[in-house]
């Protein structure tokens, strides 16, 4: 089914000689900007599930990161949990940063960015999730606690909610998830895939009134943390709104004083996360969503960025359901980030042996465009004919090319590109386009005949 997605675009004036966007990688006029000033779109995997708990760490190499470029992805958010890092107060575990270093420079190798992610669920570990290390809050909300199913039921308990209310209301415990996430950016500093920080997955608000909880608790609490970051890596902030984002509920958040920030929502179909499967004829509602959030986006100045969105492999209409999350994103120009890359099924991209899970991979697996010199308006793709559409107004100071994104599993033969005249180069999986005739710029990918 093909859909068209349009992207309201506010264009400053600028000079012939100097890109407007360009410095690092950073956000600019709406837009994930790389260092060359190109509007940027990260198209990738959550890595992984076996983070969340000790040993923290999984079974993958360099093979699987290049796998990974292979199906088209070109970013991680790389999970992490603060009970990881910080297992005593004050006390960090720098073995395990190494060891995320070391990936980290396997992506890099591999060509994929990384975004580090602080995940929580469930609080922490003293109520058997992950996420907090147990002295974080008081023991005897971890023995009072009675687990329940399905485990979101969980966040409802009253000895879950006190220990959040405990992080939002400490400043001395603030300080700590502060000075642990200074403490992973000093280390990882030198890292050049790693280019961005995700505070904390999914904070949920506690007892705090929700419709004040991200603008008088949340917000301030990320400003912290993205000034500790900041004052040893000019990593971008890829902030999540509250969990009650996942319900339906539109984010109080305001726009940030920090430059930088990206909006980092997720987007699942609440209905194939109850296990019902996506029905297909919720495709609109999910595309609803996703347009609300490119509108929250634009109220914070902010590029967007939807950290998790996926579903199970064994869905028989999951290919309907990865459409619909890959057209929402697309309809905003957003990037987005798989749940996951893991083995042993589920969500997961590999079966227990390592293969991939086909029906899946084959529905993630599509063309894109990942930098764009200059200002993006539209990205189509049709899955039917295999063609993919984009338009942009070319930034003529921005010398390095358009790049788009063609796996080999969706054009196996190569493709023809039509885009009036520029010259393309195909290259590992990638189209590279110098700056096409007219103004707005557009080009047409389809498979090679």
């Amino acid at each position: 089914m093909r859909a068209a997605y349009v992207l309201m675009i506010a264009a400053a004036a600028c000079g012939a000689d100097e890109p407007r966007c360009a410095g690092g990688y950073h956000v600019c006029d709406g837009s994930l900007r790389d260092p060359e000033g190109r509007a940027l779109v990260l198209r990738g995997v959550n890595l992984a599930t076996s983070h969340k708990q000790a040993p923290y760490t999984d079974p993958f190499g360099p093979a699987d990161y290049a796998r990974l470029r292979t199906w088209g992805f070109n970013a991680i958010r790389y999970v992490v949990p603060w009970a990881a890092i910080e297992p005593a107060p004050g006390a960090y575990d720098d073995a395990y940063l190494d060891y995320i270093a070391e990936r980290a420079g396997w992506a890099h190798d591999a060509g994929l960015l990384v975004i580090v992610d602080m995940h929580q669920d469930v609080y922490g570990e003293g109520f058997g999730y992950d996420g907090a290390p147990r002295w974080t809050c008081d023991e005897a909300r971890y023995a009072a606690f009675v687990p329940r199913d399905p485990w979101p039921l969980n966040y409802a308990d009253p000895n879950v909610l006190a220990c959040f209310d405990h992080l939002w209301t400490d400043r001395e415990l603030q300080g700590q998830f502060s000075a642990a996430w200074k403490h992973v950016a000093e280390r990882l500093s030198d890292q050049p895939a790693v280019i961005g920080f995700d505070p904390l997955n999914e904070p949920q608000w506690g007892t705090a009134p929700v419709a004040s909880f991200e603008r008088e608790l949340l917000q301030p609490f990320y400003s912290d943390v993205i000034r500790q970051v900041r004052s040893v890596a000019p990593w971008v902030a890829f902030v999540e709104p509250a969990a009650s984002r996942n319900l339906g509920l539109a984010t109080h958040l305001q726009p940030f004083d920090e430059a930088d920030v990206v909006y980092a929502p997720h987007l699942y179909d609440s209905m194939a996360e109850t296990g019902a499967g996506f029905d297909p004829a919720r495709r609109d509602l999910l595309l609803g969503v996703g347009g609300e959030l490119r509108a929250e986006a634009d109220q914070l100045g902010a590029a967007l960025w939807i950290g998790e969105y996926g579903g199970q492999g064994s869905d028989p209409q999951i290919g309907a359901y990865m459409d619909a999350a890959y057209d929402s994103a697309a309809a905003g120009f957003a990037s987005s980030m798989l749940w996951s890359f893991d083995r042993g099924g589920g969500y997961g991209l590999l079966d227990e042996q390592g293969n991939e899970v086909a029906p899946l991979v084959d529905a993630v697996a599509r063309p894109y465009p990942a930098r764009v010199a200059g200002d993006p308006i539209s990205w189509d793709y049709d899955d039917a004919s295999r063609a993919l559409h984009v338009s942009w107004r070319p930034d003529p100071a921005v010398t390095a090319p358009t790049v788009i994104v063609v796996p080999a599993r969706v054009y196996p033969t190569g493709v023809t590109v039509d885009c009036g005249g520029c010259e393309a180069l195909q290259v590992d999986g990638e189209l590279r386009l110098s700056a096409p005739p007219g103004d707005p710029a557009t080009i047409t990918v389809l498979p090679a005949s």
